[in-house]
This record gives C-alpha cells, sequence and structure tokens, in this order.
C-alpha cells in the first residue's frame, strides 16, 4: 500500500483529534504539528498513532512548513488540511488522488458549508475576494484558498515558500502558477469545527483581518 503524509498543522485542538485521527483513510500517516497548544493536543495526538512534531514559531505557515520537513511520504505525495475537525479526512483522496494520477501539480478542496454556520459572512466574504483576484491574475480556476489540499512534497520544497503565517496557503498558489503548475480545485465537505476548538482565523473578525493583512503582504510582494 502507497502511503501519503497528512500535515495537520494543530493549536489547542485537543477536544477535535481523536475523532480525526479516527477517520483518517488507510494509507494516510498523520503529522500533528504543534503550534504551541497548551490543552494536552501533542499527547493526545501520539495517544491516537499520529507523528508529533513541534513548531515553537507560532503561525500556520511555520506550522506547515515544519510538518513538510517531517514529512518523509513514501509515495511522495502530501497532504495539509486543518485539525479543528471542520474537514473529514475521509475525503482526503478527493485532493491526493488527482496528484497521484499526474492529472493537477497541487490540488485544493473547495470548501463547501454543510450548515450555514460552518463559514462566517466576513470570512467567506474574504475568501471570495482573494479568490476573485487570483483568477483574475493568474487564470487559476480556483475560488476558495481552503487549506485541504495535496502537492508532491519534493514540489512543495521546490517553491521554496517564506510565509510563515496565514498569507503561507496564498503564496503557495500564486507561485505555483508563477512555476507553470496545473492547479485543480475540488469540491471538499466543511463543517462547523468539534466543540471546545476555535479557528484561529474564520472564528473571528480580527483574526480574518490578521489573514486578510498577511495574505496582502504576499500580494504586495
Amino acid at each position: 500500500m502507497t502511503m501519503t503524509d497528512v500535515v495537520l498543522p494543530c493549536l489547542d485542538e485537543a477536544a477535535a483529534l481523536p475523532r480525526l485521527l479516527r477517520r483518517m483513510p488507510a494509507g494516510y500517516r498523520p503529522i500533528v504539528v504543534d503550534n504551541g497548544s497548551t490543552d494536552g493536543s501533542p499527547e493526545i495526538a501520539a495517544a491516537h498513532g499520529a507523528l508529533v512534531v513541534f513548531a515553537p514559531e507560532r503561525g500556520f505557515g511555520a506550522a506547515v512548513h515544519a510538518g513538510l520537513s517531517a514529512a518523509d511520504p513514501p509515495d511522495g505525495l502530501v497532504c495539509v488540511m486543518d485539525a479543528d475537525g471542520s474537514f473529514d479526512p475521509v475525503e482526503l483522496p478527493l485532493v491526493a488522488d488527482p496528484v497521484r494520477r499526474g492529472d493537477a501539480r497541487l490540488m485544493l478542496g473547495r470548501r463547501r458549508p454543510t450548515t450555514a454556520r460552518a463559514w462566517p459572512a466576513h470570512a467567506r466574504f474574504a475568501n471570495a475576494g482573494l479568490a476573485f483576484w487570483l483568477r483574475r491574475t493568474t487564470r487559476l480556476p480556483v475560488h476558495d484558498l481552503g487549506p485541504m489540499r495535496a502537492a508532491r512534497l519534493a514540489d512543495l520544497l521546490a517553491l521554496d515558500l517564506t510565509d510563515r503565517r496565514f498569507g503561507y496557503p496564498l503564496e503557495m498558489v500564486v507561485k505555483a502558477a508563477r512555476a507553470g503548475w496545473t492547479v485543480g480545485e475540488v469540491d471538499v465537505s466543511y463543517a462547523p469545527r468539534a466543540a471546545g476548538t476555535r479557528s484561529k482565523v474564520t472564528g473571528t473578525v480580527r483574526g480574518t483581518a490578521r489573514a486578510v493583512r498577511d495574505m496582502s503582504k504576499v500580494l504586495a510582494g
């Protein structure tokens, strides 16, 4: 069986991790990257069979970078997914298989909310604006900058991504476009995050504003 690594940035996701890790499909190896949790998330992740690594530098990009640095997937593929329970690991093959077949070099999960409260209006609006900019400037068929995505590890490392905060997902897509990659998109379910967890981005207007600020720096660059 091939084995794909799944990088799961984690900051106080103890309430979501047990179910999330139990639903990891066969052939997908979870790497939980702890970014300063105080709720026992690393211990819970390890108890459920995940490889746990630590990213002392705070930030989404810093956590994903640490996970990619620790990854060594036998099949060369790596996925990234939030660890707050909003995504279902069962759907990981939807983003991984097109890359495995060679249909895309970077595959993105387009979030389809299962309920209205899964994706607050302020966050949807900000995401739609960034996606619109991407379509106009890169001609990529991108409608969402969602964090469920897949690519080959060597390709991602070769992009030499430098943002270590919330601009990381946008920088990945921008640099992939500049490198001439084929970028695809597929619908994935997006549910309310697990009770007891809170999004660091979409959960508050302030969090969304921080993400937009970081992404604006990427666009300015």
